[in-house]
């Protein structure tokens, strides 16, 4: 007994050894302790998951495989679940890919992947069992994420390995349904996002990577105080509603240092969308939210304001780069006619365009599936827009047309200076509308020129 746990002592406190192993100490070896403890039995079941005093779990301990082939929800569940019943802790994914359908961080259960490490989605829509959800502006019965985190306040996601959606399968059926029938929704195919997290403060997600993302990457629905920082998030061209990150009626939301390359919107502000939209006081704006130092490749926009939302306020974007030779936009402000929707003190600033399939902005009616049910169509109000300290080459300036029963005002180009494929600027239906020390293919544009029209 006394050599066992001799035995048992030096594995747990050798410091070369690696986490992986130290951990090992801490989960198995108790375990071992037991059957050598007269009068002590245990099932086997039981040692996959023994309780740990330990404050990080890898789930190798717990018994997954990383053999990219072997489906481990259970064990990597089961792994959270003890951490959650033994005072929280880190479930650690080391090195291997480790197969996995939806499961779900408990609150005090960071998650942290070693270099090397990625945990990848099943491919099988049955390994993400149906629950209500917030998608899209509502709420409906849909499938969760791969990795889903609800109340989870001071929650961390960090590590340098990748968390891999296995997204094209889903890709092909949405495509084949849109084949078939252009009238189909984006939910009519159900694809999982990456990371769903909700109603959780003080967040942070740093250091990984996302990768083939069936729906959207991240969702953050009504959460505040969050940081996303030097996250690497990429889908390819034909990857449908693959957005990057969505800032869902969330608050104090800083992304900073990441590379965003996807085949939908890079980055997007989100609400409620409806008739009613407005009234539903259990959904707050989305409001204090700030992007730095990020860059951009494929997208439709590095910023996307919509489609379904309602009050968004105090956003800025700066210092920021889009990159490449895909299509993208800097600045994209979307009105549904079915929404009441107010957009209010929104910049973009300090940004370097080096991407000739770029537009610079585009505010316009957004009317993909919209329903009116049958009411009167209500008013959008963008007010305070301001892009500043723009350079580089690109396409087009884009289109600034507001729809009926929209207002948009206060519209500004300061220190403007870009290099135009498509040298036309549109502009409709907008008040107050100034450009300052802005050049069009090195010519001085002083918003004379404007084409109002098609």
């Amino acid at each position: 007994m006394q050599k066992l746990l001799n035995v048992y002592n030096n594995l747990v406190f050798i410091e070369s050894k690696s986490f992986s192993q130290r951990l090992c100490g801490f989960v198995i070896l108790p375990a071992l302790l037991i059957f050598f403890i007269p009068g002590t039995t245990v099932k086997a079941k039981q040692l996959s998951v023994a309780p740990v005093a330990a404050k990080e779990l890898s789930i190798a301990a717990a018994g997954a495989v990383g053999d990219g082939a072997t489906l481990n929800t259970v064990a990597i569940q089961a792994a959270i679940d003890s951490l959650a019943a033994n005072g929280g802790g880190t479930l650690v994914i080391p090195k291997g890919e480790f197969l996995s359908g939806a499961i779900f961080l408990k609150r005090g259960v960071n998650l942290h992947l070693d270099q090397g490490a990625v945990l990848k989605g099943s491919t099988n829509i049955a390994d993400y069992p149906e629950l209500m959800t917030r998608i899209e502006g509502h709420f409906e019965v849909w499938i969760p994420a791969l990795v889903n985190a609800s109340n989870v306040d001071h929650l961390r996601i960090t590590g340098e390995g990748s968390i891999a959606g296995g997204g094209q399968p889903f890709w092909d059926q949405f495509w084949k349904a849109r084949a078939a029938n252009r009238n189909v929704t984006n939910l009519a195919v159900k694809r999982p996002r990456n990371i769903f997290i909700e109603d959780s403060k003080d967040v942070q997600v740093s250091g990984i990577s996302l990768r083939e993302s069936g729906f959207w990457n991240i969702h953050l629905f009504r959460c505040s105080d969050v940081v996303v920082k030097n996250v690497d998030i990429r889908t390819p061209l034909r990857s449908p509603s693959t957005d990057g990150i969505d800032v869902d009626s969330s608050q104090n939301v800083a992304i900073s240092g990441c590379y965003i390359s996807v085949d939908d919107d890079n980055i997007g502000l989100k609400g409620n969308k409806g008739t009613s939209a407005l009234d539903d006081k259990s959904i707050p704006p989305v409001e204090h939210i700030r992007i730095s130092n990020c860059t951009f490749g494929l997208g439709n926009s590095a910023l996307t304001v919509g489609s379904e939302a309602t009050l968004v306020r105090d956003v800025v974007i700066e210092n920021c780069k889009l990159t490449g030779t895909n299509k993208n936009c800097v600045l994209k402000l979307k009105l549904r006619p079915d929404t009441e929707e107010h957009y209010e003190n929104i910049t973009a600033r300090n940004i370097t365009v080096d991407n000739p399939a770029v537009q610079l902005v585009s505010i316009q009616g957004w009317t993909q599936f919209f329903d009116l049910q049958g009411k009167p169509a209500p008013s959008q109000l963008v007010t305070n827009v301001t892009l500043v300290n723009i350079t580089g080459t690109m396409h087009d300036f884009g289109r600034v047309d507001g729809p009926a029963k929209s207002t948009v005002s206060n519209l500004a180009f300061k220190n403007i200076n870009v290099k135009l494929t498509n040298p036309a600027v549109v502009t409709r239906n907008v008040k107050n509308l100034t450009f300052t020390n802005v050049k069009i293919n090195g010519v001085a544009y002083t918003g004379d020129q404007a084409t109002a029209g098609k």
